[in-house]
């Protein structure tokens, strides 16, 4: 028998409420364990009254070479049947051309991914895009500033998501868009290489947008300026609900969407997962649908739970979005 996993979402009300703790595991290195950025995004979360267990594999310097002969990095992935898990190279690795990252970084990728697969086929892999140096790299000609190095990292994660066929967080795109645009945001440790703790909450930021397709406004700033950290929130948002497609983020989402029609209220459905099976949604008045893309008349106003019941490899997905009309 499949398993089942319930999710409660609603598209009226800003919090979450997950039947069990969503499951997360980072990957990464210094990137990403400075500033405990896993944790300020699992304080994020928290804030907005989602469920989540958040730990961290992180070691400084780190290359995915060097992560896939980690045996205690097996032993993490092993601890749980994790929902997500983020993988977050070596910056450097990730810009350089295709030959050598596919010679130097594919391998690797696929060692660390094929364990996760083994304990969990149904986990969601993630992409964690990083940025460049801000003055670049001046021991390494090809990436001599900060945009040509950022350019380069970017296009090398857009490899690695066309082999694997993983979905980017784009944190180096939203690090740069913060950059140009407010630059009184110091994003850098004084290193100016590392993330500052606004450079930690971009990404905290950036990780809550793509996840739960969220923004991340959420009085929760961890000290931070209060307007600056608001910044980060909406751009976080904005550039990743803007690139949806671009980055694999709008797969396995169920999207209601409700209007008022010449006093009809209607609700338009779609629920976009390409591995599913099959599809029945219950829209909380006796009436069902099997399509995957379809809309619903109601006879009079109210407040409805639509229940959507995916069938997939990975078992039975319960989602439930409660609609006000």
């Amino acid at each position: 028998m499949g398993k089942s996993i319930l999710f409660f979402l609603s598209i009226f009300v800003s919090s979450f409420s997950w039947s069990q703790p969503m499951r997360i595991l980072f990957i990464g290195n210094s990137y990403t364990h400075y500033n405990n950025m896993p944790k300020m995004f699992k304080d994020l979360a928290h804030s907005k009254n989602i469920n989540v267990d958040v730990h961290m594999s992180a070691k400084s310097s780190h290359t995915f070479q060097m992560h896939s002969e980690r045996m205690d990095l097996y032993q993490d992935i092993n601890r749980e049947k994790w929902d997500y898990v983020v993988l977050q190279g070596f910056s450097r690795e990730l810009s350089t051309d295709i030959h050598t990252i596919d010679s130097l970084v594919v391998p690797y990728v696929k060692r660390i991914t094929d364990s996760i697969y083994q304990r969990n086929p149904c986990a969601t892999i993630l992409l964690y895009e990083t940025w460049g140096y801000q003055q670049g790299f001046a021991d390494d000609s090809l990436n001599s500033t900060y945009q040509i190095m950022s350019d380069h990292i970017h296009q090398g994660y857009l490899h690695l998501s066309k082999v694997f066929d993983f979905p980017i967080v784009p944190v180096g795109k939203v690090w740069e868009t913060v950059k140009e645009n407010n630059p009184s945001i110091q994003l850098y440790n004084e290193d100016l290489q590392h993330p500052s703790k606004y450079g930690s909450y971009l990404a905290a930021c950036s990780f809550y947008a793509a996840i739960f397709k969220q923004n991340p406004s959420s009085p929760f700033v961890d000290d931070l300026k209060v307007e600056e950290a608001k910044y980060i929130q909406n751009t976080a948002f904005t550039l990743v609900n803007l690139n949806m497609n671009r980055y694999l983020l709008q797969r396995n989402i169920v999207t209601v969407k409700s209007s008022n029609k010449n006093g009809k209220y209607i609700v338009n459905c779609t629920a976009n997962f390409p591995k599913a099976k099959s599809i029945k949604w219950n829209f909380g008045d006796g009436k069902s649908s099997d399509l995957f893309e379809t809309e619903h008349s109601y006879l009079k106003p109210g407040t409805y739970t639509i229940i959507v019941t995916i069938q997939d490899s990975c078992g039975e997905r319960i989602i439930k979005k409660k609609v006000i009309l």
